[in-house]
């Protein structure tokens, strides 16, 4: 093998030009000649002077291929080193991501400089539009920096701001809004507040593509965008851990419904992925299409119109991944269901099965596949342009699958539905009884038996409950019954309480699918789509309810966003002219006033006995309102003498924020009493229907209740009150949505229904108020953590408080100082521009930062790869070298071997030849025998200068072996000169090594030198930071994936893999130890978690102290052991103990006069305890705890106990109590608790083996004198070891 050495170039990459220009360094050595074509000089890097090593060809040829392919591949930051460092154009380069999570950040312009673009890449041959600005270029022309690109998104995003209005005025507003419209740019800011203009189309803005593009962004540097607040709210959640919530809110029609979806939708998709996660995901979603099946209608304002309200608080784990949710609904508008206005429709499901169903469901349901045949669908047609009830229906089947429906489920579901639906046909006649008065029946038993059928019920039962009325009169029951009108009424007041109650059923249900477990962390984000304002010609009680609902909405509004963001800036001492607003309090309180309210006064005429009609309330309602400003009927404008034709005699006005409403009270009480008969609730449940039987619980006539169930006001106004202060406990985030036009029409917009709505919504007001004030506010602590990289003296770290870190931030900075002010926690900016300018400036710094971490870490991997390339390269060539040489050297030898094996042989047999001859050597024989004459071997060489005489046959083989023996001689002289040339190779080698060690160092220095003009002094320790976090997040993460058991018994753990972890290690360990036991302790129920108290305390009373406590270990802590529930016996003293029972046994009294021991009762209660005879079971001694100034105990295994008593007691002039009782250590454990509770003082107890002096104690009982244990002195007469030893005895 031959070995080819380099001499003219070597390619030795440098790690400062790889960093600086992306280019591979190409020295030429010295001596070898001018540079090779196409070799670039590197500008950042001097020629060099020190010789170079020898390379091999084939370590050159690996080393350009591993620079070409950019350091080894997918091993970099972004899958190697960039087209910068590959020598590629600037067109690829790629961006830089930002490490605080905001928009790409785009390459730095030295990235590709001076490098024409590739002709392959889109747009990237010369003259073509650069893929950033798309502006054409000509060729060789240098390019703009990308950050260009995200300047005029920014300047986008602000023509999009209605603060940003000059001049600002109601016209100006209002051409803004249709001029973006028009461009079908529907959503527009003032400030974080969202405006959302209904296009009644579909658009192309919420593709995939625009969710990343939405994506973790800065809520004013993209385009205006439902995602955007959606976005903002998510990552507060997640990242701020913030509540939230998000209030969508509009008229009827404006779009409310579709936005929630919407923001459903962009939430699901930005949340990680994974099986579980995914499988929550999709029932919060699919809920949407099952909930709109059975709650939403079409209205003459709307297709798709939300009858209820619905409020979903979607619950989030610590990562941001849903973990479920909750569904609140309110006031359902069941009025739909027996009665609703020409050109409207019932509730989806109806149309949606009788479309969709398949003729087999149809006919187990007993239904025909005809709307016009049903009265509560008004027996007409309805076919919705653009929506296809067939496939709707198919939709909220796999819904259904999904959240978690049975099948039978799904079936009982679609079978109630079906009865409401049927009840409609229900047709009465009338009828006389015998006394004359008028009375109802069935015209057409068919369908009535229908219905019967598929509850299960006999139809006989459901014909009474419809047609009579059982009437309590004292104890007697009466039977009355009703008209035609009255049968009407019962048969739709049951078809209104049928399907109310079924819809809460279904959202029940799907909660009990999307509910998450208890105890796990959550964050809440809540979506509210409540139905919108709503005029009508006639206006009603629903429609009374419905705009209440919005009038606190616009009241949280009012309070949240102009209140009290002005009340905000008087906190923090900025200066503040005041923006007048409207608000609607006095509204709200006209309406829900718990005294005088409209509610409160509809109530209290529900409830008045007598005569109750709507005149009386209306009058009630005139007297008590005469003079309030916002309140008009037709007597309190007579009594002004104001003349309004257009206001009926039965209704009253209220002028809410939106407008004035006027209301028809008829069918107010009864729509707020809302009474079902109890005839027809136990009709219900005496259905066989499982699931219509559990809707009607109240009819159990086994459980009758005379409670009246209250009203339909008063039930709304506390679900509005729970869902105002749940909103109010979050962050709120507004979309306000705006119907363009009345007819639903695309793309149409009205000016005058538009500005009709932006007064009543207030916006003008909210912009007055953000360009009065400032547009952006911040506490001090996150902006100078989110900004400090821009100034020198805040960066990295600020030693200061935050607030003078901000100051001199923005002191720096050079900002006017009329942008800004300083409050006393928060810093305010008042243009959003001034904002724009802080991002934008930060998104170039945090560019630049992430090019020098880049440089950085590239810089260090080319050295290492180097390094490593030319040890192998080095080690490579040593190991071939001595292989050749090695080989080459058995050659040789094998070869000298030889020919010395040919010459020993060769003398060998001229020597055994001529001693077989016998003759002397140069002698031969002639042909008589004797010796013929000597002959030399040359005529020219007489004999005499021979060393031997040679005969003629040895100088003939000598003529032919000399010049073989001259060549031999030659060959073992090779040997010499093969050793003497592998010492002076070795000699080369070491001294090559050292040159290779000496140059490196020598550069490294040099390298090191320059690097400090580019890097900081502290860029070694941000380095080492970097590695070390991420060594701990590598054993965080770890560690996590291998937790131990939850078993508290177990206390294995896992090893620290690095020394410098092991005291956090066993830190953890500990945190995790104690987390495991909180975790088993919240397990517990209240009763065990009592028990393991009380074993605790047992613990520290007795352990390693008593001898006895080892052997309750085992026994449960049970506190009552006599049975005095069960046992009659003792019911006088559960009378004593009047349930503050603490502990009750059987326990062993000593006498002190015998010794002798008498069985006794014990009872201890949280205030005495009793001693009681056993047999009378009464009451033989009462103690107070009080009274008790202490126990005493032994240190052995026996159960005595002596209470001492204090003397002012009226037992403790008989001295101290000695008992004997079974569970000791419980009693006094019980005991010490019970103090504890009631005095807050401990029970003095004393473990004691030895005694110190009687005093009331007989002396036959303890001979040795009174106790001393511990140095405390503890009882009265017990004393002694040999005392001890008696009284265990007795105890036996």
């Amino acid at each position: 093998m031959t070995v080819f050495l380099m001499r003219p170039f070597v390619l030795l990459p440098s790690a400062h030009c790889r960093a600086l220009c992306g280019q591979p360094r190409l020295r030429r050595l010295p001596g070898s000649g001018p540079a090779a074509a196409g070799s670039v000089p590197c500008p950042g890097f001097p020629e060099p002077r020190e010789e170079a090593p020898f390379v091999c060809s084939a370590t050159i040829a690996f080393l350009c291929l591993f620079l070409l392919r950019g350091g080894g591949g997918a091993a970099g930051p972004r899958a190697g080193l960039g087209a910068s460092a590959r020598g590629g154009c600037r067109c690829c380069v790629p961006q830089f991501p930002c490490p605080e999570g905001g928009p790409w950040a785009p390459a730095p312009s030295w990235a590709g400089r001076g490098r024409p673009q590739c002709g392959s890449c889109p747009g990237g041959s010369p003259g073509s539009a650069t893929p950033a600005t798309g502006v054409p270029q000509a060729a060789g022309t240098a390019q703009p920096p990308a950050m260009e690109a995200t300047a005029s998104l920014l300047d986008a995003a602000a023509v999009g701001d209605l603060v940003m209005l000059d001049p600002l005025s109601e016209e100006a507003l209002l051409r803004t809004l249709q001029e973006r419209f028009s461009r079908e740019e529907i959503y527009t800011y003032i400030g974080e507040v969202v405006i959302s203009v209904n296009p009644y189309k579909p658009l192309p803005i919420y593709t995939p593509e625009k969710v990343e593009e939405y994506h973790d962004c800065n809520f004013f540097a993209v385009k205006p965008h439902i995602y955007a607040i959606a976005d903002d709210a998510y990552c507060s959640l997640r990242d701020r851990d913030q509540d939230q919530c998000i209030l969508i809110t509009g008229e009827s029609g404006a779009g409310k419904t579709e936005a929630s979806k919407l923001v459903m939708s962009y939430v699901a998709a930005v949340s990680s992925k994974g099986e579980e996660v995914d499988k929550v995901k999709e029932q919060l979603l699919q809920s949407n299409p099952v909930l709109e099946a059975f709650g939403n209608a079409k209205t003459i304002r709307n297709d798709n119109s939300s009858r209820f309200g619905k409020y979903m608080d979607v619950e989030f784990d610590f990562k941001g991944d849903p973990l479920g949710g909750v569904i609140s609904n309110y006031l359902l508008e069941k009025s739909r269901i027996v009665h609703h206005v020409k050109g409207e429709r019932n509730f989806h499901i109806f149309y949606q099965l009788l479309a969709g169903g398949s003729a087999q469901l149809l006919q187990k349901l007993k239904l025909r596949p005809d709307c016009s045949h049903y009265g509560y669908l008004n027996r007409e047609k309805s076919v919705l342009p653009g929506m296809d009830d067939a496939a709707n229906f198919r939709a909220m089947q796999d819904a259904m699958a999904i959240i978690g429906f049975t099948p039978a489920e799904v079936t009982a579901l679609l079978e109630v539905t079906a009865v409401v639906l049927k009840l409609g046909n229900v047709e009465l006649s009338s009828c006389f009884q015998a006394s004359g008065m008028e009375a109802s029946s069935i015209a057409e038993p068919q369908e009535l038996q229908e219905i019967s059928q598929l509850v299960g019920l006999d139809p006989s039962t459901l014909e009474q409950a419809l047609c009579s009325r059982t009437v309590k009169v004292r104890d007697e029951s009466v039977l009355t019954a009703l008209s035609v009108s009255q049968g009407y009424y019962c048969r739709d007041a049951l078809a209104k309480n049928i399907y109310s109650r079924l819809f809460d059923w279904l959202v029940d249900r799907i909660n009990t699918s999307i509910r998450v477990k208890p105890g796990e962390q959550r964050k809440v984000m809540g979506v509210l789509d409540i139905y919108g304002f709503e005029i009508f010609q006639d206006n009603g009680f629903e429609q009374f309810i419905i705009n209440y609902c919005n009038e606190k909405l616009q009241q949280i509004f009012i309070l949240m966003t102009l209140k009290e963001e002005q009340e905000e800036y008087v906190r923090e001492g900025i200066q503040w002219t005041p923006v007048e607003f409207f608000d609607n309090s006095i509204i709200c309180d006209l309406i829900e006033n718990s005294k005088v309210g409209i509610l409160a006064m509809l109530d209290e005429e529900c409830l008045r006995p007598g005569t109750v009609n709507e005149d009386t309330f209306i009058t009630k309602l005139n007297q008590i309102f005469a003079s309030h400003k916002h309140y008009e009927s037709k007597e309190t404008l007579n009594a002004k003498h104001v003349t309004d034709i257009s206001l009926p005699l039965r209704c009253f006005r209220i002028h809410h924020y939106a407008g004035k409403v006027t209301y028809n009270v008829t069918g107010f009480i009864e729509k707020n009493n809302d009474l079902l008969f109890r005839d027809l609730s136990q009709a219900m449940w005496a259905a066989q229907h499982t699931l219509l039987r559990s809707l009607f619980p109240e009819g159990d006539p086994q459980r009758p209740s005379l409670k009246l169930p209250p009203t339909t006001g008063s039930q709304f106004k506390a679900s509005v009150a729970t869902l105002m202060k749940n909103l109010y406990t979050k962050n709120p985030n507004y979309i306000r949505c705006i119907k363009p036009n009345d007819t639903k029409t695309a793309m149409l917009f009205t000016p005058d229904l538009v500005l009709a709505q932006v007064r009543y919504l207030g916006l003008m007001e909210n912009v007055r108020v953000r360009r009065a004030g400032y547009a952006f506010r911040q506490l001090y602590q996150p902006f100078l953590k989110r900004y400090k990289m821009l100034s020198s003296r805040t960066w990295p770290h600020w030693m200061g408080n935050d607030r003078e870190g901000t100051e001199v931030l923005l002191a720096e900075l050079q900002f006017p100082p009329e942008e800004l002010a300083y409050g006393h926690t928060k810093i305010f900016i008042r243009s959003p521009q001034t904002l724009f300018d802080l991002e934008k400036r930060r998104q170039q710094r945090v560019a630049e930062l992430a090019t020098l971490i880049q440089a950085t870490f590239r810089g260090w991997r080319c050295r290492k790869q180097y390094q490593q390339m030319r040890k192998s390269q080095i080690l490579i060539s040593a190991w071939f070298r001595g292989h050749a040489q090695r080989n080459r050297y058995k050659q040789m030898k094998r070869s000298v071997l030889l020919l010395q094996a040919y010459a020993r042989g060769w003398k060998v047999s001229a020597v055994r030849h001529a001693g077989v001859r016998g003759h002397a050597p140069g002698q031969r024989c002639s042909a008589g025998g004797r010796p013929a004459p000597p002959r030399t071997v040359s005529p020219h060489l007489p004999p005499s200068l021979l060393p031997f005489s040679l005969s003629l046959p040895l100088a003939r083989y000598a003529c032919w072996c000399f010049p073989l023996l001259l060549w031999a001689l030659w060959v073992l002289a090779v040997p010499l000169q093969s050793r003497r040339l592998l010492r002076e190779l070795k000699v080369q080698r070491r001294r090559h090594l050292a040159a290779s060690t000496i140059s490196a160092y020598w550069k490294g220095y040099q390298t090191r030198r320059m690097y400090r003009r580019y890097f900081r002094s502290n860029a070694r320790m941000r380095l080492s930071n970097f590695i070390y976090r991420r060594m701990v997040q590598k054993y965080l993460i770890g560690l996590r994936n291998n937790l131990p058991p939850m078993a508290v018994l177990d206390r294995t753990w896992p090893p620290a893999p690095y020394k410098f972890l092991s005291d956090a290690n066993q830190e953890l360990k500990g945190i995790f130890y104690l987390w495991k036991c909180k975790k088993y302790r919240e397990q517990l129920s209240p009763q065990q978690r009592a028990v393991l108290q009380a074993k605790l305390c047992a613990s520290e009373l007795f352990k390693d102290k008593k001898a006895l406590y080892a052997h309750s270990l085992q026994q449960p802590f049970r506190g009552e052991y006599l049975g005095l529930t069960q046992n009659r016996k003792y019911q006088k003293l559960q009378a004593v103990a009047k349930d503050k029972l603490v502990m009750a046994e059987a326990v062993q009294k000593v006498n002190r006069a015998n010794g002798k021991k008498v069985p006794r009762l014990l009872l201890l209660t949280t205030e005495h305890l009793v001693l009681a005879d056993p047999k009378a079971a009464q009451p033989k001694l009462v103690l107070s705890l009080s009274d008790i100034r202490g126990a005493s105990v032994s240190r052995f295994s026996d159960g005595l106990l002596a209470l001492h008593l204090k003397e002012t007691s009226a037992a403790g002039g008989k001295g101290d109590l000695l008992l004997v009782s079974p569970h000791l250590i419980e009693l006094v454990t019980r005991l010490h608790q019970t103090l504890m509770d009631a005095t807050a003082q401990a029970l003095p107890l004393s473990i004691v083996d030895q005694y110190a002096g009687p005093r009331a104690w007989p002396t036959w009982a303890f001979p040795e004198g009174a106790w001393a244990g511990g140095g405390v002195a503890t009882a009265q007469g017990v004393s002694g070891r040999a005392g001890w030893n008696r009284a265990a005895h007795w105890a036996g």
